[in-house]
């Protein structure tokens, strides 16, 4: 069935699904599963285990596996992250879809879950295409803004080449930096994620796989909705959250 979304909004069910009562026993599961990788679980297996014990349905496991992580991974993420002065002056690398989506998702009324490593995450899935939403441009307005704000010096886009409407959201992006006089650059390649991981630049993602290997990274998403979206509807989902 084709993709008529208009908006990167909240999914019918989340405000029963993440509502405030939920939030104890998602909690429960986030600490669960993070205790289960510590341990080196695989995790297939230990979201399973942990699902099945809280009786989560497949979005609410979604959200606890965004925000889990073992001991390890909290800790290394926490030792190569950056703070808002150290962007200042400098080249950030932006997850292009990955910071988008979640600033959409804010603009929309979507759900935002912060999770253990202090990570703001969506819960949207493009299935291998984007789908432009009323909250696009805004979306790619408020990170520049931000970005603005930070005196960060460059930025570079980085989007999945093999994702639908790469091309378009590109032009997009460029339209808007135009407008406002913002030095950036979108660039399309095949995988964004072994690009950022690999770089000596700071990162600006919430993406697990780049958290784990890269030399820096910045928690724009965070920053973003933070800072430029006070009424987000975010749900902290670990332990330092209740």
């Amino acid at each position: 069935m084709p993709d008529r979304r208009t908006h990167r909004g909240p999914h019918p069910e989340d405000a029963k699904l993440f509502a405030p009562p939920v939030w104890p026993t998602l909690r429960k599961a986030v600490a669960d599963l993070s205790w289960l990788l510590s341990a080196g679980y695989a995790e297939k297996s230990a979201l399973k285990l942990v699902g099945d014990r809280y009786n989560l349905t497949q979005r609410q496991r979604m959200a606890v596996r965004r925000c889990a992580c073992s001991d390890f991974a909290l800790t290394r993420r926490r030792s190569h992250e950056v703070s808002r002065a150290d962007v200042a002056r400098q080249i950030l690398l932006l997850d292009g879809y990955n910071v988008l989506t979640t600033i959409e998702a804010g603009l929309a009324g979507g759900v935002i879950i912060a999770g253990r490593d202090g990570c703001y995450r969506d819960l949207a899935s493009m299935h291998g295409t984007f789908r432009k939403v009323a909250e696009t441009i805004p979306g790619i307005e408020l990170v520049g803004w931000a970005l603005a704000g930070l005196g960060v010096r460059r930025c570079v886009w980085y989007l999945d080449r093999p994702v639908s409407n790469s091309g378009r959201l590109k032009a997009a992006i460029l339209q808007v930096a135009s407008e406002n006089q913002w030095d950036w650059q979108v660039e399309l390649v095949n995988n964004p994620d072994a690009v950022l991981a690999t770089s000596d630049a700071i990162a600006a993602t919430a993406d697990s796989v780049i958290l784990d290997q890269c030399a820096r990274w910045f928690n724009l998403a965070r920053w973003v909705t933070v800072s430029l979206l006070p009424d987000a509807w975010v749900v902290g989902l670990s332990e330092q959250w209740a």
